[in-house]
């Protein structure tokens, strides 16, 4: 049950909203949107004819505000809009699988950057280049929303041509047709014709540049301004050539925060703090600890004690268990259970925590990061960027108090 967990210096936030106002709920709600009577619309989006989907990488709500002047038609439509909640960790491979699925990372399984494998006893990256010994239909089995409302509408996935056959697209995205394209006009013109080629469809569009600039030159940085104004741009060309009766929405998977290079700390050089540790894992925002299986109950005491008197007034330092307990994961099943690490570290403050022994030296250039539970890292915006009308004609109304009168299903 969601509560204070007794043995942290400083209590946790809620744990997200899953089922109610989380990045799981968005593929759902548009789902029902449509008229599929089968997914709840737990958010409450009106009814239509398309639904577009816009993903933003990294875009969380403070930085929308924050950097607003960047962004003039994004910031209008922030006037009317919702927070979501992302997954937890607060990263893309929990987040977008919450999306895809509409599951909580205790049920889909994908529940870090990287996490151990205890088939293989490795660990092993969900995102980027997945490992050989994993088949992403084994890792995460569970259907896609994606995949289930293709059955009935047609869907289109809009993202970069590296993503068409994923690891994560094909675990957590798959389903539907995949159009490729590179730039972000590129994006949005394929998105438009496809959206004007069919009567009925979902749609989920991708883009990515933010958090590029956002890790290798920081949040507050000219290149991340740059990229939003791009940002800005494509949603206000592509708002302006949409068909009628669309519903365009713009969400984000996390948030983001700079971390100073005196603050990205390598704590393998402190023998304290590995001694006992089998894996590693996770982002340094959101460390994964695990275990040697052969470890004493008196050595995991010890262990987690050396961790919370180095870092414990800078992050919260839990155990599975009460991770699992106060509902960060959602519900759990046994396969995703031992994927989590034994120990959790979740930063509070602007400090990112690396195990040297395993990264490479320029995983320390990494300037803006993510993954644990402060706002900026979790709280991302829920958009709605336009609600043509059955003639074609683009309003710019519908946010948390328009959405909140549309049809609900349960």
């Amino acid at each position: 049950m969601p509560g204070t967990v007794p043995s942290l210096q400083e209590p946790l936030p809620a744990p997200p909203g899953y089922g109610r106002d989380s990045i799981a709920d968005v593929f759902t709600s548009a789902a029902a949107a449509l008229g599929l009577d089968s997914f709840p619309n737990a958010l409450g989006l009106p009814a239509a004819r398309r639904v577009c989907v816009v993903m933003v990488d990294g875009l969380g709500k403070a930085l929308l505000k924050q950097r607003g002047g960047h962004a003039p038609f994004l910031r209008k439509c922030l006037e009317n809009s919702r927070t979501l909640g992302s997954a937890f960790p607060s990263t893309t491979a929990a987040s977008l699988a919450s999306l895809g699925t509409g599951l909580e990372p205790g049920r889909h399984g994908m529940v870090g950057y990287d996490v151990l494998d205890p088939q293989q006893d490795k660990v092993v990256n969900q995102l980027g280049s997945w490992d050989d010994g994993v088949d992403p239909l084994r890792w995460q089995p569970n259907p896609t929303v994606l995949e289930q409302v293709a059955a009935e509408v047609p869907v289109v996935t809009v993202s970069l041509p590296q993503f068409a056959a994923s690891g994560m697209t094909r675990a957590a995205l798959r389903g539907g047709a995949f159009v490729p394209a590179s730039s972000g006009h590129a994006r949005t013109g394929a998105a438009a014709e496809q959206l004007a080629g069919q009567d009925k469809m979902l749609m989920y569009l991708y883009f990515n540049e933010l958090d590029k600039a956002g890790h290798r030159h920081g949040c507050g940085s000219v290149q991340w301004g740059h990229a939003l104004e791009e940002l800005d741009s494509d949603m206000r060309r592509l708002s302006a050539h949409l068909p009628a009766d669309t519903l365009l929405l713009l969400t984000a998977d996390h948030g983001m925060l700079d971390v100073a290079p005196e603050h990205r700390i390598d704590f393998s050089a402190d023998p304290a703090l590995t001694a006992g540790l089998r894996h590693t894992a996770g982002e340094p925002r959101m460390l994964h600890l695990y275990f040697e299986p052969d470890a004493s109950a008196a050595h995991r005491e010890q262990l987690l004690r050396a961790w919370q008197s180095a870092y414990g007034r800078r992050a919260w330092i839990l155990t599975r268990d009460e991770a699992v307990a106060h509902g960060l994961f959602g519900r759990v099943e046994p396969a995703v259970m031992p994927r989590i690490g034994d120990v959790l570290v979740a930063a509070r403050e602007p400090l990112a925590l690396y195990d040297m022994r395993r990264l490479p030296a320029s995983a320390l250039e990494l300037v803006g990061q993510h993954g644990s539970l402060t706002r900026a890292e979790r709280d991302v915006p829920l958009l709605t960027l336009a609600h043509t009308g059955r003639g074609g004609s683009s309003g710019h109304l519908v946010g948390t108090k328009t959405a909140r009168k549309g049809r609900t299903r349960h």
